[in-house]
């Protein structure tokens, strides 16, 4: 059976797959990063996973993954196939393409960002299929962006577009790790409520989660966390939409698993301060934590499919 190679690595693990042509998930598997050994054992733990699918879908297939697609998060040159810098992975300009392909005998291996690719799978067969121009948003530790146009996802000029979660919401607020004071996912990133409401509780194990249970619950102060962090994403993606006039927006990440407790206020938030602009729909993400694998998966296809027309 023809197939391709899946992988998308996080901050601490990977999760990846065997995709067959109509994007079926044909085997998946997750592995840890292993940061906490450094930098060189990230890559080699990397490629390693790589090279274990290969084995794996050869013995079940009876032949070699076609292609790969690789996601990873940072800042990534997808036309140089350079992972260019990631904080968390402790990588910086590493030829990253060259070296999965190499690895895994010189297929084809296309490297993407982790919320781009993300996006582009949303935007094909998830909440954005039907959606010619989309603004795809997971709300995780950090907060990233992916610009859906008409089936493809925008990179920008030097692999950079789409990173709303820098946009200064709240001008002269917390130190982001970017270097600004107020960036967007200071105040409204699953870490910023969660930090917000371990501070206000009294509990330094607190996390989003609790908050958004304590929201539920009705707790006064939970839902005055809850609003801050809802005002401020309102305010950067309001911003986003006077930028971009998307049809949709896509909330995924840890947050959207709050459901109607923040959609329902996310959405007033997001009409009070629209004035000439399009209200587009809000809408939570429909592939979960398989949208950066399948999305790599579309990208090895799509690698393949350019291959043939060339």
């Amino acid at each position: 059976m023809r197939h391709v190679i899946a992988l998308d690595v996080g901050g601490t693990g990977m999760k990846a797959a065997l995709a067959g042509a109509d994007g079926t998930l044909l085997y998946e598997a997750r592995r840890p990063t292993g940061r906490e050994r450094g930098t060189d054992a990230v890559v080699e733990a990397v490629l390693g996973f790589a090279a274990e699918l290969r084995d794996i879908g050869r013995a079940r297939f009876g032949t070699p993954a076609a292609a790969a697609g690789v996601a990873v998060p940072g800042i990534v040159d997808e036309r140089t196939g350079v992972a260019a810098y990631s904080a968390n992975l402790g990588w910086r300009d590493l030829p990253l393409r060259d070296l999965i392909s190499q690895r895994l005998g010189g297929i084809p291996v296309a490297l993407g960002h982790d919320v781009r690719t993300g996006g582009l799978a949303e935007g094909r067969i998830g909440a954005g299929r039907d959606a010619g121009r989309f603004l795809f948003v997971p709300l995780g530790t950090g907060i990233a962006g992916a610009i859906g146009i008409e089936g493809r996802i925008e990179t920008g000029a030097h692999g950079s577009a789409g990173e709303i979660g820098h946009i200064v919401v709240r001008p002269g607020g917390r130190l982001c790790g970017c270097g600004q004071h107020g960036c967007l996912e200071t105040v409204a990133s699953a870490a910023a409520v969660g930090r917000a409401w371990a501070a206000a509780c009294g509990d330094p194990s607190a996390g989003a989660a609790d908050a958004a249970k304590a929201v539920e619950s009705g707790d006064p102060r939970a839902a005055a966390v809850w609003q801050d962090a809802v005002d401020g994403l309102a305010d950067g993606l309001v911003t986003g939409l006077t930028l971009l006039d998307p049809q949709t927006l896509i909330i995924g990440g840890g947050l959207a698993e709050a459901g109607d407790t923040l959609f329902v206020p996310l959405r007033e938030a997001v009409r009070a301060r629209v004035t000439f602009q399009r209200l587009p729909s809000i809408v939570p993400a429909a592939l979960g934590d398989a949208a950066g694998c399948l999305g790599a998966g579309l990208l090895a296809w799509d690698l393949l499919s350019t291959e043939v027309s060339a």
